[in-house]
């Protein structure tokens, strides 16, 4: 008998949902939050009731009885750091996602609001792979200053969902491959995936990393502290152009790389320049993931949005197809990955998480 899922994916304006039978989509929706009014509420927790009672009049539109769901998945939220996993949404996660332990973002409504649908019809709640998953070495952790040590936020719900769809495609574990997946979307992240754990990544929170069509990525450090204290920036200000601004905004005004290609096909030399340093960036950071597995690499996986482009998949080839294969997976299909996290739980191929 299939099992009918229920997933919440909450965004800054918007909340998206999807209904699933086992892994087949029945119907999804992107529920849109005007800015007037989500600038009513004075934190995102705030918001709960407000985008409950929008889920439960779509799908009471949609003639879809909430009560014939078998199990409630949200998105993981800004929590300790954690191994990557499904959780259920105990009493102690679901009180971090309230408070926010690691920032308010929200993606902390995910289990919030799974959690207390799921109690409501009385029904399991999970999140799935959250962008805190940790599963750092203890040597990658180490920064160079002991107050800064380096910390894994990165696309964990991506990147793991399609290590697995390219274990499960070719008949072997995850848990015994070597990956390098390249995640390209507003922020990019390249993880070494050792073994079935992301043994080391970019932290995309702070633009670490490659530069992105928003984020500033590794910029010089010292500069980067002059900038601080000459007293042109507040402290937003300048965070706004590490995290938001930076990469392709900064450059050219844009965050879309697709016109960023269209410009650099035109003749745009500031966009052939720009362009070709992201994939220098990323291609080196690659490249890094490589030494990271002592060069034992089964596969390089691109996705993302920006994994839809043809020739970034030739540019990376070229510069990294002597480490290993490629396999591309377009986008981020976000909805089908919590998904599938909650039905291996529920199908009893592996336990469920305690946080």
């Amino acid at each position: 008998m299939a099992i009918k899922s229920l997933i919440i994916n909450p965004g800054s304006t918007s909340t998206k949902i999807g209904v699933f039978e086992d892994e087949t989509l029945l119907f999804e929706e992107t529920l849109r939050h005007p800015t007037e009014e989500i600038m009513k509420y004075a934190s995102i927790i705030d918001q709960k009731d407000f985008r409950k009672n929008i889920i439960l009049s779509f799908l009471k539109e949609k003639n879809c009885d909430i009560r014939s769901f078998d199990v409630v998945v949200g998105r993981g939220g800004m929590l300790k750091p954690v191994s990557g996993g499904t959780y259920a949404v105990t009493d102690a996660l679901l009180a971090d996602l309230k408070k926010g332990v690691q920032g308010q973002h929200a993606s902390n409504l995910g289990g919030i609001l799974a959690r207390e649908i799921g109690d409501e019809i009385g029904v399991p709640s999970y999140i799935v792979d959250p962008v805190v998953v940790d599963e750092l070495t203890e040597v990658a952790r180490i920064s160079g200053m002991p107050e800064l040590p380096r910390r894994s936020i990165f696309h964990a719900l991506n990147q793991k969902a399609v290590a697995r769809r390219y274990a499960k495609e070719h008949g072997v574990r995850y848990e015994d491959l070597n990956l390098i997946v390249i995640h390209m979307g507003g922020g990019v992240s390249v993880g070494a995936h050792q073994k079935g754990r992301v043994v080391d990544v970019n932290n995309i929170l702070d633009g670490e990393g490659a530069f992105s069509p928003e984020r500033a990525g590794t910029v010089p450090v010292g500069d980067l502290i002059k900038l601080c204290f000459s007293g042109k920036y507040t402290e937003k200000e300048l965070y706004k152009k590490i995290c938001g601004n930076g990469g392709y905004n900064a450059y050219l005004g844009t965050n879309d790389a697709r016109d960023v290609e269209k410009l650099a096909k035109e003749g745009d030399h500031e966009a052939q320049i720009v362009l070709e340093a992201f994939y220098y960036q990323l291609a080196k950071d690659a490249g890094a993931m490589a030494a990271v597995l002592c060069g034992k690499v089964d596969q390089i996986i691109l996705t993302g949005g920006i994994a839809y482009s043809a020739l970034t998949t030739e540019k990376l080839k070229e510069r990294l197809g002597w480490i290993a294969p490629f396999t591309v997976y377009p986008g981020e299909d976000e909805l089908l990955a919590l998904a599938q996290g909650a039905l291996r739980v529920m199908k009893g191929e592996e336990a469920a998480k305690e946080y």
